[in-house]
């Protein structure tokens, strides 16, 4: 089983590692979201974000 992989933020360009594997360790179980949150971050992108973009995603969705 493929514990991380190496990925492009589809947002920003900037390379960082998914461990869907491994999904606690994965950067993106840091960073809470809840459902409103994640529908505005899922309606714009299709794929996992870094981690700094998710951080940035969850406050632009605050203000819509």
């Amino acid at each position: 089983m493929c514990e991380h992989e190496t990925k492009s933020c589809p947002r920003c360009g900037g390379l960082f590692e998914c461990k869907v594997g491994s999904i606690l360790l994965c950067h993106c179980a840091d960073v809470q979201l809840n459902e409103t949150e994640r529908q505005f971050i899922s309606s714009q992108y299709q794929d996992c974000l870094c981690h700094e973009c998710l951080l940035q995603m969850k406050e632009e969705s605050s203000r819509q």
